[in-house]
């Protein structure tokens, strides 16, 4: 079975965070790490630098290719920066 993964590391939280599963709404410097595995993806993110990783809040996700995996990568980190990151992106194909 197909799998893939991509971090981004020193992404700057915008000023509403991202809602995780495990700790509530982290702010701050993080990494955004999408691990793609057969048709679902799962995304989490650390604080720069910790050992600890936690669930966005809505992962996994149908992810039907390795492609839509990457597009969901770089829309979480968009709504990383953006703030106020509630769920992972149900809609991610065509970014």
């Amino acid at each position: 079975m197909a799998w893939a993964s991509w971090t981004t590391t020193g992404v700057f939280t915008g000023p509403g965070g991202v809602r995780t599963d495990e700790a509530g709404v982290i702010t701050g410097e993080l990494d955004v790490h999408t691990t793609w595995f057969g048709s679902q993806a799962q995304v989490a993110v650390q604080y720069s630098g910790a050992s600890d990783w936690f669930t966005v809040s809505g992962s996994p996700v149908d992810c039907p290719s390795e492609r839509d995996s990457r597009n969901l990568h770089e829309l979480v980190i968009e709504g990383v920066r953006a703030g106020a990151l509630e769920t992972v992106p149900r809609r991610f194909s065509g970014v």
